[in-house]
């Protein structure tokens, strides 16, 4: 078996659901100058930290010295239980623990493994923590493809899945990046309740509910907020109605299992949430992200307050 083998064979005994490898490169011209007229129109609303550090997203050897190779993984959180319907709606990426340490602990240990079994390699580990074009390298690594609401859909899996990257000054053979299935397929764009998809795989943050109850930390237009339903963190509608998420299986990381507490919230716990009970159930949580104070904006939107 050879080293790239053996290194997606660890992956998938550490837990991860996919594992594609990319040369070490600057990203594409054209992927380029994509994203940096989806920044000069302004779609990347507030998240200004988008607008830095150009020259390392656009080539990640600058992150890794020597770097030769781009190991992409997957990691599924697809739950085993849902909220309730009627209750106030998180997103089901934030079901369980921070994805982050989940992901980054997984990353850790296949660098070791690497290390102890391949060959001395100096590498570093990603986790939406540093300008990296994820998707694209996800892309370029045959994870999947990118669908047109812009995430990374796993053949015969769907898209519920968080993505990691490891950065090396390994040579490994690298994958080959897998065509679009989506064909003419527009449910994700068409679903969209606040019609933030300008045209296929462009996203005007400043309409998306994702970014409007997690990142945005300024009023929210009402014409905008009117439309999110009980939506008060996050938003998988582009995801629910994808037809490759019909394939989707529950994960199998307890890390990222719900703690029966939260999943068994109705809309009268939820509405009656205080802070105190926020931070315990929260404490290790994506949700601490937007902070209590927002959540409760949203909370007294859907209660009428």
């Amino acid at each position: 078996m050879n080293a790239a083998d053996l290194i997606k064979q660890e992956a998938l005994r550490l837990g991860l659901d996919a594992c594609g490898i990319a040369k070490a490169e600057a990203v594409d011209e054209e992927e380029a100058g994509h994203f940096q007229t989806w920044i000069t129109e302004g779609f990347h609303g507030g998240m200004s930290y988008l607008e830095r550090n150009k020259e390392l997203r656009n080539d990640p050897r600058l992150l890794v010295e020597n770097a030769r190779s781009i190991i992409v993984v997957a990691l599924n959180y697809y739950p085993h239980k849902h909220q309730h319907p009627t209750a106030p709606q998180i997103a089901r990426y934030a079901y369980g623990m921070d994805y982050h340490f989940v992901l980054k602990e997984k990353l850790t240990n296949l660098l070791l493994f690497i290390n102890r079994n391949i060959a001395p390699a100096q590498g570093r580990c990603f986790v939406d923590s540093a300008p990296v074009m994820e998707s694209y390298w996800a892309w370029k690594a045959g994870i999947g493809w990118r669908g047109k609401n812009h995430l990374i859909i796993l053949p015969h899996r769907g898209s519920y899945f968080f993505l990691g990257e490891l950065i090396l000054d390994l040579a490994l053979p690298p994958d080959t990046p897998m065509n679009s299935h989506c064909g003419t397929c527009t449910s994700c764009q068409d679903a969209c309740p606040t019609c933030a998809f300008v045209s296929p795989q462009i996203l005007n943050a400043q309409r998306c509910i994702s970014y409007q109850t997690i990142e945005n930390h300024k009023e929210i237009p009402k014409e905008v907020s009117d439309l999110f339903g009980n939506r008060i963190y996050g938003c998988d509608r582009c995801q629910e109605v994808c037809p490759y998420n019909r394939f989707a299986t529950p994960h199998t990381c307890k890390n990222l299992l719900p703690t029966n507490e939260f999943i068994s919230m109705d809309h009268d716990d939820w509405i009656n949430l205080d802070k105190v009970t926020f931070n315990r159930l929260f404490k290790k949580s994506a949700i601490q992200r937007g902070g209590y104070v927002k959540l409760r904006e949203q909370l007294n939107r859907i209660s009428g307050k």
